[in-house]
């Protein structure tokens, strides 16, 4: 992922299929903030506040009892709803770097592949804050119609959103 030239810079940057036949897909987002990188990483640490980062309409909710030990190997349970229609969210952190970076990967939940990588990077006065999303649809290809109109489109606005609200708590 290329770093933005001068501190400020933020934004979706694309989403792209990969993956045999297209039916995996990439989004890849960065954002920078004022804030220090220790301020930065203990935020995204603290699970906690992926409520607050969440949209509303969602209705996302942690279900692990708080507060979670964030670690390699970490478990944790939401429940949100779609359309109305609830589900339950299970991931796991499969590597966790203090200070610089965390996967989260679903076991369980609306993807048939969800894996969330977070980056931290020491960016001028702030720090610069970097996502890479690989997701992908049950029953692709078949589900394809479905991915482009509503989970695509879903998945944006919630990190359009994510980044709002980043950048008025670490701005």
């Amino acid at each position: 992922m290329r770093r933005p030239a001068v501190p400020g810079a933020s934004g979706l940057l694309k989403t792209a299929s990969i993956g045999p036949g297209g039916c995996g897909h990439v989004l890849e987002t960065r954002q920078w903030v004022p804030a220090g990188i220790e301020e930065t990483f203990a935020f995204f640490s603290d699970a906690r506040n992926l409520e607050a980062i969440t949209p509303r309409f969602l209705g996302f909710e942690i279900r692990t009892p708080l507060p979670i030990e964030m670690r390699e190997g970490a478990l944790i349970e939401y429940r949100l709803r779609l359309m109305g229609v609830p589900m339950t969210w299970l991931t796991r952190i499969d590597r966790w770097e203090p200070g610089a970076g965390f996967v989260d990967r679903q076991l369980r939940g609306p993807y048939a592949r969800w894996v969330h990588e977070h980056r931290f990077t020491p960016a001028g006065r702030g720090t610069l804050i970097e996502d890479r999303i690989e997701y992908a649809v049950p029953l692709a290809p078949l589900s394809e119609p479905v991915r482009t109109l509503f989970v695509t489109p879903t998945v944006e606005r919630i990190f359009r959103h994510r980044h709002e609200v980043v950048a008025r708590r670490l701005g």
